[in-house]
């Protein structure tokens, strides 16, 4: 399945409503002069920035977004309504591009912005507009024009506070549903986040905004697997939280996996790599009590680690209350 942090749309702004031809006609008055009206102007489509939504998954199914036409003009010098405009909402941290022309037409940053992608027509004009001293009954109109259509390209990059790291089934959607309110879905094998999921952390009055990232593996610095699509996510992150899997169900060496995310984050951004951070060891709960520590120190002897260390279960909520406080802190140093 392809993580989906781009998407392709075609948009079509509205058509300009066509110029009347007409000619004033009442009881007393068999040859009145011209009295066509205008058409209405077609309706631009406008991109509206909307932090509820966190992914472009939408965009797969409905990839065509059509504006309304002007409605033309009429008899009495009645001018045709112009269109209602069409917004289209998009999460925040997107990149909008014009793929005939590679242009980029902007980037929606903060909640309720407008941008605007495609003009619409302009009205058609009655004949009434051409009435002029040696033409009294001008027969001539305009149609309205056509309004802009593109092709876009639509690319998001999360906007949080803090990104988490770590490997397939590290616990990270766990965690994410431990301590904030977000609820993505939770499940004993790899990659089942596909989309990232942002989650609120509150701590009295203050809030954070945390990302769940897909999971990374071996060589995703170098296109591997959905590599680039997970790694590009964390680079607006303030910070970086790494999720380790004490006990991995795999059998595979906590150690190694934690050497394979930091060089590929190193390989793929160095300023990305040079993001503060700290560590969350995971499943602690499933090791003997008497055994917690010598794992532990073992664990980051190995690694070589030297960072802040929170032990934690994100199943049943132990220690997350003192790294909820980590996080904090942690966000505040990276804002310095």
């Amino acid at each position: 399945m392809k993580f989906v942090d781009s998407a392709s749309i075609r948009i079509e702004a509205g058509k300009g409503g066509a110029g009347c031809l007409g000619f004033r006609r009442e009881k007393y008055i068999p040859d009145g002069g011209p009295d066509g009206g205008d058409g209405g102007d077609g309706g631009n489509v406008y991109f509206r920035g909307q932090e509820s939504l966190n992914t472009l998954s939408e965009f797969r199914f409905n990839r065509l977004f059509r504006a309304k036409n002007g409605q033309p003009g009429s008899g009495q010098n009645k001018r045709g309504k112009s269109a209602v405009h069409l917004t289209v909402d998009m999460p925040l941290g997107t990149k909008i591009y014009d793929l005939e022309t590679d242009e980029m037409i902007g980037e929606i940053i903060t909640h309720e912005q407008i941008l605007l992608v495609a003009k619409g027509g302009f009205h058609g004009l009655g004949n009434a507009r051409f009435k002029s001293s040696i033409n009294r009954a001008p027969r001539q109109t305009t149609p309205g024009t056509p309004g802009e259509a593109r092709e876009i390209g639509l690319e998001m990059s999360v906007m949080a506070d803090v990104g988490l790291l770590g490997m397939p089934n590290a616990g990270k959607s766990s965690l994410i549903r431990q301590i904030s309110s977000a609820r993505p879905k939770v499940a004993d094998y790899p990659f089942t986040t596909l989309h990232p999921s942002l989650g609120v952390v509150s701590l009295d009055d203050q809030h954070i905004v945390m990302a769940d990232i897909p999971g990374l593996i071996e060589n995703a610095s170098e296109g591997v697997g959905l590599g680039f699509e997970f790694l590009k996510h964390l680079s607006r992150t303030k910070a970086l939280l790494h999720v380790i899997d004490i006990l991995p169900a795999d059998g595979s060496d906590p150690v190694y996996n934690y050497r394979v995310i930091e060089k590929e984050l190193e390989k793929y951004d160095r300023q990305l790599f040079d993001k503060p951070r700290i560590m969350a060891i995971n499943k602690i709960d499933l090791i003997n009590k008497d055994e917690q520590e010598e794992t532990v120190n073992d664990f980051l002897k190995g690694s070589g680690y030297d960072g802040e260390v929170f032990q934690i279960s994100a199943i049943n909520g132990t220690g997350c209350k003192g790294l909820v406080y980590g996080l904090f802190n942690l966000t505040k140093v990276s804002d310095v």
